[in-house]
This record gives structure tokens, sequence and C-alpha cells, in this order.
């Protein structure tokens, strides 16, 4: 049998690894009798640890919330994707955690076992973090998002488009989306009565929120996917679907997930799809990720493609004459290249219209 102190940590550690224990099955966890695991709990709560029961055949015990933080059980695994989190979440998209990040992780290596702390210094010392272009997020604007969506409140707040404009809004909160370099909040927009996502970075609460509403049926059961679609496509001018001819794997690996949506057809090919409010751009993104395609969709970026290739074998020696004598016709291109973020920056990046 474990001694007292030994066998408290068993039992936090156990409190912490699931919702609710029947007393029955932790006393025979400890190897110990219903008695004393009751004596067990009050030892624990004595120490400011929130463990409620329940009486009752079906009743038990499970770990509740305190007024503050007590200490954690980590198992070994844990300890190191916390530290690993930490790390990250110091050079990360959310803004106002870097410095509460690095006192975290500096009390996490502390007390951590020299062969835990080695792995972390190691992953550490052999990874270089590149920057994000994404603009940061505050991480208080962040959790009172996430409230207003776990609790199914209205939020308002000031939206200012990629344009500029600045406007009032009033929606359902549904999810927090992020692509890796930039938050987004899919919602209800009660205004427009329609699905609508926000780029988060240029929303600015302005409390008090409205009332709770009864959540509604998400657009997609794919959220990720949903946004995607509305961020890489569906606000964009021109909407293209064209046939690469390579694995969707490796096509899906030269871009990001809000710049074009790939679709498997088989093992040798895929469907990508992509929008901007430039042919230039579109035609310029399909061509650079390097393998071959046919365009099938919309008509003018057939068009465009057909011209633009003419001219291309017309610049090479021996080439056939271009139409016309001259280059391809610059219609506001994109100037971010086959990796741009959610589509050419002359186009909103916020999601779908919402004029």
């Amino acid at each position: 049998m474990l001694e007292t102190s030994a066998r408290l940590l068993r039992l936090l550690s156990l409190l912490q690894v699931r919702r609710s224990w029947p007393g029955p099955e932790l006393a025979a966890r400890l190897e110990i009798d219903a008695r004393t695991v009751r004596r067990d709990v009050d030892r624990l709560r004595s120490l400011g640890y929130p463990v409620e029961s329940t009486p009752g055949a079906a009743g038990g015990y499970r770990l509740g919330a305190g007024a503050e933080m007590p200490p954690l059980l980590l198992d070994d695994e844990e300890a190191v994707a916390v530290a690993v989190g930490l790390r990250t979440a110091a050079g990360g998209t959310v803004g106002g955690i870097e410095e509460s990040s690095v006192r975290a992780l500096a009390k996490l290596l502390q007390v951590m076992p020299g062969r835990l702390r080695h792995r972390v210094d190691a992953l550490a010392s052999a990874t270089v973090a590149v920057p994000g272009r994404g603009p940061s997020v505050a991480a208080q604007t962040l959790t009172e998002i996430a409230a207003a969506c776990r609790g199914s409140h209205r939020l308002r707040f000031d939206y200012r488009a990629h344009d500029g404009t600045a406007s009032r809004r009033d929606a359902e909160p549904c999810r927090l989306v992020h692509s890796g370099t930039r938050w987004y909040l899919v919602a209800w927009d009660t205004d427009r009565a329609d699905w609508r996502n926000f780029r988060v970075d240029r929303m600015t609460l302005t409390p008090p929120h409205g009332p709770r509403f009864v959540p509604r049926e998400p657009p997609e059961d794919d959220i990720r996917q949903w946004t995607s679609w509305e961020v890489a496509v569906g606000q964009y001018r021109y909407q293209a679907r064209c046939t690469v001819r390579a694995p969707a794997h490796e096509v899906a690996d030269r871009q990001s997930p809000t710049s074009a949506l790939v679709e498997p057809l088989d093992e040798h090919s895929c469907t990508v799809r992509a929008g901007s409010n430039s042919l230039d751009g579109l035609a310029v993104h399909l061509a650079l990720l390097g393998f071959e395609f046919t365009v099938h969709e919309p008509p003018e970026l057939v068009a465009h493609v057909a011209r633009l290739a003419a001219r291309l074998n017309a610049a090479a020696p021996g080439g056939p004459a271009a139409p016309n004598g001259r280059g391809p016709t610059h219609d506001g291109g994109c100037t971010d290249g086959p990796t741009h973020d959610g589509g050419c920056t002359d186009g909103p990046t916020e999601g779908p219209p919402t004029a």
C-alpha cells in the first residue's frame, strides 16, 4: 500500500486525468477502502484542491475549478508538450502573452527532471523560428470571443474591411479558426442574415455584447474547410478550377490552405481551386506550382492563360510571334506570388463580401 503522501499524489493524478471517478473505482486503483478515499479527498481540499463529490450509487469525485490555480501533475510527455507549447507561444501570433509564456516556461524548466529538460533544450537549440507574416492578436480579444462562442452570446464590434471601410457589426459567433498566420471568426451576421468570416485583427470589440442566442447549424460540418474556401476562393471576382497532374499532397505542400483548396482526384492528379481579383495573379500562381495543369473555369481565365502562353512562347528564341506583338497585359496582378495568403493583395482577405 502506498504511503499517505505518495497516495495523495496518486489520487490527485487520477483526478486530473479523468472528468469523474466513482468512489469504488478510485479505492480499487489506490488499493484502499472507501473510507480512506474520503479522508484523502478531505486532505486535498485542505490543500486548496476543489474536489467535488456526488453521493449515491451513481456518485463519485471530480476535480472542479477553484479560485486559484492549484499545482498540476504532468507526466513526462505532457510536461515536454507544455514546454514546447510555451516556447512557441512566446513568439507566436497571439499578442500579449509572450512575457507570461516565458515566465511560465522558466518555472516549468526549473522543476523539470534533467532528462526532460535535455529533450526540450535539444529541440530549442535545433530550431530556428521564422517570424510569421500574420498580424498578432491580443490574447484578451481571443478569450473574449471564445467565451462568447461557448456561451452563445452575441458579439458587437467595429470592423475594418480590406479597403479601410469601417462598419459596426452584430454577430452570433460560432468558431475561431487559426490558419497559421491569421485568426478568423466564423459567425452569423445578423444584419446581413448570412454566414461571414471576419479577420480577428480587424475587429475591435465594443462591449457590452448582446443577449444569448440559440446556436444555428454551422455553414458546413467542416468549419476549417468552409473557412479555407471563403478566404481562398469565395470572396474573389475570379474563381479558378483546374486539374493539376500531380498528387494532392505534393500540390498542397506548395501553398497554404488560405491560398487555394486542393482536392485529390486520384493518386496522380488533383483539383485546385483558387481565387483572385486578377487574372494575371491566378495564372502566375498556377504556373509557379511547377506542375502541368489544365484550367476549366472561369472562361476569362481559360482565354487569358492561352494568350499568356502564346506570348511566353513568342518570347523564347525562335518562338512564334506573339498576338498583336505585345506582352501580357497587367490587370492589377498579384504581388504575393505562388504562396500568397488568401489571394492577391489587391483583393479583400477578411472573408466573403460584407456589403
